[in-house]
């Protein structure tokens, strides 16, 4: 059995400190974050609570589920979610899968054209005209199509199709299929681990669609979770009615606690998808990494 030099150990060690280190500044202000969500006014306010929560209670999750517009914007991000990743990956497949076969006329260009995207891109003040002579300001759709195809997505998909097999397609077309049926029925299902690789990046994007609502929506009740959540932190907009049923018997109700919980209403559900598609997710990041 070969024997590891002392330099290599060295740096072994010094690799696991430092990424343990990394994954602690990552995660201890999340921990943070989430015993204050669950602390008590008094014990936030002065500072008490550091990553357990301190005086435990429900309150501001009561709170926050009670507010009927937080539960209209959480609602618009998991539609903008579904919606806009489906068409992501359809958008974004449709285009990489013609682009991958050699017998395609002009898939240079088309790749061409793609790639300058990556390079240039357009100012904000176009970009905002654009949306507003095609009539998609104050419209959900201002979120979902300008960024239907993201080229980075498409050279990792179109990455990924070239690796089927030609013999797979050809026989495909001996048995009669069309261009649009052997993508779906042959194409897509050979293409799990990069669809959910990319459909987790677009998802991701979606979730936290915040510049693009800022810019295109102006109507409050059509805000995405994050713009919502902006409005709650930079606008102090917390008004706390202790009359009410559920906060009944609270003197106090602290907003940074609510602000808290509402980050957290925010983050989790998007985490909770990966472990669901990590087996995917894992190989399709292996895409382009191995070449024969």
């Amino acid at each position: 059995m070969k024997r590891t030099s002392a330099g290599w150990q060295t740096f072994n060690v010094f690799n696991i400190l430092f990424l343990t280190a990394l994954a602690l500044a990552m995660f201890l202000p999340f921990l943070n974050v989430l015993a204050q969500s669950f602390s008590s006014s008094e014990a936030v306010v002065s500072g008490k609570v550091l990553f357990l929560p301190v005086d435990f209670t429900w309150i501001n999750y009561q709170y926050v589920f009670s507010d009927a517009a937080m539960w209209r914007s959480l609602g618009i991000t998991v539609y903008i979610t579904i919606v806009g990743t489906l068409i992501n990956l359809a958008a974004t497949a449709s285009l990489a899968y013609p682009v991958s076969r050699q017998e395609y006329v002009g898939r240079q260009w088309v790749v061409m054209l793609v790639l300058i995207t990556m390079v240039f891109s357009a100012p904000l003040i176009p970009n905002f005209i654009l949306m507003k002579e095609l009539h998609l300001t104050n419209s959900l759709w201002a979120l979902l199509i300008p960024g239907a195809i993201s080229a980075f997505n498409f050279f990792v998909m179109r990455s990924f199709f070239m690796q089927i097999p030609s013999e797979i397609i050809d026989s495909g077309r001996i048995d009669g299929c069309s261009e649009m049926r052997m993508l779906w029925s042959i194409v897509l299902p050979l293409s799990k681990p990069v669809m959910a690789s990319l459909g987790i990046f677009y998802a991701v994007n979606h979730w936290n669609t915040y510049m693009s609502a800022l810019y295109y929506i102006n109507k409050p009740s059509l805000w995405p979770l994050q713009v919502k959540l902006r409005q709650l932190i930079v606008s102090d907009e917390i008004n706390i009615d202790p009359s009410a049923s559920q906060f009944s018997g609270l003197a106090h109700m602290d907003p940074e606690g609510i602000k808290m919980a509402t980050i957290i209403i925010a983050t989790i559900p998007i985490i909770l998808v990966y472990p669901f598609l990590q087996r995917h997710f894992v190989k399709g990041m292996m895409v382009g990494s191995v070449k024969s």
